[in-house]
């Protein structure tokens, strides 16, 4: 089946936006379908702890967290763009799904430092141009079948992070997977050479890397000075 990035876009823009009026939080994190407030947002908590609070020598790289500009890329309903927020002094969001953008500005409303916005779904246009100091995305490229559009976010992340700057994401490792143009929930795959290559084309070093051949693959660009 042939389909154009336009076309791929609008079709997981739909499906996305099906999903948040279906069970938005469900569909963040399938763990559960019956999320309250409380154990929602307490998910982010634990996740931002696990994930980025064991990681600040990388991600901070000696600054202090409250002085540091994050970018999240698909942030869903805003479970961990809310965790971010109180631990960092500035947070800029972007999610494809309209009905997602609506759910996770009503969960940060309190937080006048994050800022959530409906992007194209492929790149980060609609981001103020300024200096960001880290850059994160979890469990959202292994739901992007097409490489072209998983690349375009990591040359626009490149764009705005300052040179030396950490983008650490998420891809779908298992390479035995296979996914087509239409999909919306199972993404493309990458090796450990898939990645690297990436990385020298979008001018970042691929410094670490967790978990390839599984469906969590974790990588650690670095933007070259």
């Amino acid at each position: 089946m042939r389909m154009t990035v336009e076309q791929q876009l609008e079709n997981m823009r739909k499906a996305w936006d099906q999903r948040a009026r279906d069970n938005a939080r469900h569909w963040v994190d399938t763990s559960r379908t019956d999320w309250t407030d409380e154990t929602f947002f307490a998910s982010g908590e634990q996740q931002i702890e696990e994930d980025i609070m064991t990681d600040l020598p990388n991600i901070c790289q000696g600054k202090d967290p409250k002085e540091m500009r994050v970018l999240e890329i698909g942030c869903g309903a805003g479970r961990l763009t809310r965790a971010f927020a109180k631990r960092f002094g500035e947070v800029h969001a972007v999610d494809i799904s309209g009905e997602m953008v609506a759910a996770a500005k009503q969960a940060l409303s309190n937080f006048p430092n994050a800022h959530v916005y409906q992007n194209s779904g492929c790149d980060l246009k609609v981001i103020p141009e300024l200096p960001f100091d880290f850059a994160y995305s979890a469990i959202v490229f292994q739901h992007i079948p097409s490489r072209e559009i998983i690349e375009s976010y990591v040359r626009e992340v490149s764009r705005l992070l300052r040179p030396g700057a950490l983008f650490k994401f998420w891809v779908m490792g298992d390479t035995k997977v296979t996914t087509t143009p239409d999909e919306t929930w199972i993404g493309a795959p990458y090796s450990e050479a898939d990645a690297k290559a990436m990385a020298e084309r979008c001018g970042f070093e691929a410094r670490y890397m967790h978990g390839a051949g599984g469906q969590y693959f974790i990588l650690w660009f670095f933007k070259k000075a």
